[in-house]
């Protein structure tokens, strides 16, 4: 619900700006793409690792997974050549770490991110194929996590999971091929919960390809009295 709203709202705000008759110039319309690439977070092995030895343990030494392969889906408006709202579906992959303890057991983790986005994104043409592009938004992400443990080691909740919204921020080039076609290259950051009360950051770079449908509108023409 908190998704919806906020989402409601960003529409409204963006549409109410471009509602003019300019705003139907000559590079609006739909397009959709694909990007493919690393995800990568930071996982707080020391806290791990207290955890474990405040839980009557003596020591805790901890192997972290902090990488894994990310992509998204996605599908916009381009309200004019400079702003687009653009809405998709993401997956960050999963990460994970084991926890070695003393006495002897081992508790390993595993989380995996999905989750659908709405962004307001702000383009600036450098020349007639190279564009920057930059992006704020919301994310509304869905994480699960999976614990199992050996030996002295137990899990009292071995599948949390946790549905959250928070912010997305992004940067990245553009290359037209095409009128139609064009590939993008991007850094994205996105605020998930973990599930287990705390929040983080993925990180996903990523490459892949846009098109845009139909033909270009034309611009309208001034009406002079």
């Amino acid at each position: 619900m908190k998704l919806v709203k906020a989402a409601g709202a960003l529409c409204l705000a963006t549409l109410a700006v471009f509602s003019s008759p300019w705003a139907l110039a000559q590079d609006s319309g739909w397009y959709a793409g694909a990007n493919l690439g690393s995800a990568s977070t930071s996982i707080d092995g020391a806290k791990i690792n207290s955890g474990l030895v405040g839980n009557w343990f003596n020591s805790s030494t901890t192997v972290k997974d902090e990488h894994s392969t990310g992509y998204k889906v996605f599908g916009g408006y381009r309200l004019d050549k400079n702003f687009a709202l653009e809405g998709g579906y993401f997956d960050l992959g999963s990460f994970g770490y084991t926890a070695t303890t003393v006495p002897a057991g081992t508790l390993n983790g595993t989380i995996k991110i999905t989750g659908l986005n709405l962004d307001l994104v702000g383009t600036m043409p450098l020349n007639e194929k190279f564009s920057a592009f930059g992006r704020v938004g919301l994310n509304y992400a869905h994480t699960r996590d999976s614990f199992s443990s050996t030996g002295a080691v137990l899990v009292g909740n071995p599948n949390p999971s946790k549905s959250d919204a928070n912010y997305k921020l992004g940067l990245g080039l553009q290359y037209a091929l095409t009128e139609s076609l064009a590939v993008r290259a991007e850094l994205e950051r996105y605020r998930v919960n973990d599930a287990l009360g705390s929040r983080g950051n993925i990180d996903l770079v990523s490459a892949g390809l846009i098109y845009r449908f139909g033909d270009k509108a034309q611009a309208p023409t001034p009406k002079y009295k």
